[in-house]
């Protein structure tokens, strides 16, 4: 067989961490193994059976398969501007405001491309999710990264870039509440960001993935709901985590309308749509009582609890997310994270992701998911204390 070789654009595209931990983690699993999986991001509760019964129905609706609009149904964008009215009262401009997406992760990368020259520059969170250095690398763009500390909450402190930087800089990639850390961002916080915006004509692409998930009585607050950032940005939203709709590839961009018009222009040559049936259901997601939210909501929190009060218990010093479904935790003295990681699927059988996997910033900590059930929580726990560790 001829094996033709790859594009430079391709050999270009950052190597994809998290494929050897799965490989790790598939080989304990296929040499009986019992692996308790903390290193996924993956929901592991079902779709609402409402949203399954809207595409069930919609499925068998003859017009569903044909070729939907290009840009989407409107029903689906005024869904989405309902949803920021209701949940954050944010006014949204269905036809200028809003653009349907295959999966948050398909925005992120496709927004560098839609803005960015090669050899222009953006600012990225470090640590911060793997999936936007593919749209750095993608659109042939420079990386200015922002160090997420734990002494300043994993907030980037805008004092520590340099003006060159802040001059070169057109874009800038925000994520709260925060994948990896389970940080949350302050009013004052996206409020620095906007007048740093105006400044220094940087547009601003807030991820609000983890967006439903807060904790202690605190909804995570919309970067739209600060006064000028929908002059200066845009948010994107997936469905994935707030209804348990990974799978389904569902999403929305919202916000400056010369961003969204940019990524409409973008898929326009990329894709026709997504399936007519999949947006019904999204429609059903965004509109219908959210109870099913709240429920997912306590029921994270109360996995948290169990996760961060058990380890606590056995001498580990750990800190509780204030959002999302993940937990940052720092590796004991003398370890580097993949060297912790590496050692509890061994010795434990668990897998937990190494924070070096999402930047250099993100060394000294692994990322745990709360993505099992509370047993699970509990024996992994028990595994980590027979180590005699801590």
């Amino acid at each position: 067989m001829k094996v033709y070789p790859q594009s430079s654009l391709l050999k270009s595209l950052p190597k994809q961490f998290f494929a050897s931990l799965v490989g790790k983690v598939n080989k304990y699993i296929q040499d009986g193994h019992d692996v308790i999986n903390l290193g996924q991001g993956n929901p592991d509760q079902p779709t609402p059976e409402h949203i399954v019964k809207r595409l069930q129905s919609a499925a068998a609706n003859p017009i569903n398969h044909k070729y939907s609009p290009f840009q989407g149904f409107q029903s689906l964008k005024e869904a989405a501007a309902q949803f920021y009215l209701r949940e954050y009262g944010v006014e949204i401009d269905p036809n200028k405001e809003v653009a349907i997406l295959f999966g948050g992760k398909a925005g992120l990368v496709e927004i560098p491309q839609c803005l960015l020259e090669p050899g222009d520059s953006l600012l990225v969170p470090d640590p911060g999710y793997p999936d936007y250095w593919s749209g750095v690398a993608l659109a042939k763009a420079e990386m200015i990264t922002m160090p997420l500390k734990e002494e300043n909450q994993f907030l980037p402190d805008y004092s520590e870039l340099s003006q060159e930087d802040l001059d070169k800089a057109k874009l800038m990639f925000l994520n709260y509440p925060n994948n990896p850390t389970g940080a949350v961002a302050t009013e004052a916080f996206f409020e620095e960001t906007v007048e740093l915006a105006k400044k220094h004509d940087i547009c601003v692409v807030h991820d609000f993935a983890y967006g439903a998930i807060g904790f202690d009585g605190q909804k995570p607050i919309s970067f739209l709901q600060t006064k000028g950032a929908k002059e200066i940005g845009i948010e994107i939203y997936t469905l994935s985590k707030t209804y348990n709709m990974a799978g389904w590839r569902v999403g929305f961009a919202v916000g400056n309308e010369s961003v969204i018009a940019a990524i409409n222009l973008l898929q326009d040559h990329l894709y026709v749509s997504l399936f007519g049936a999949v947006q019904e259901a999204a429609v059903e997601a965004l509109t219908a009582p959210q109870d099913c939210v709240e429920q997912l909501n306590d029921l994270y929190e109360s996995r948290r609890n169990v996760l961060i009060e058990g380890l606590q218990s056995i001498g580990w010093n750990v800190t509780a997310p204030k959002g999302s479904f993940f937990a940052w935790l720092k590796v004991p003295e003398g370890n580097t994270s993949e060297q912790f990681a590496d050692y509890l699927l061994e010795k434990a059988h668990i897998a937990v992701a190494p924070g070096i996997g999402f930047g250099t910033w993100g060394e000294g900590y692994v990322r745990v998911g709360l993505l099992t059930t509370e047993e699970r929580m509990h024996e992994a726990v028990a595994r980590i204390k027979s180590l005699n560790i801590f």
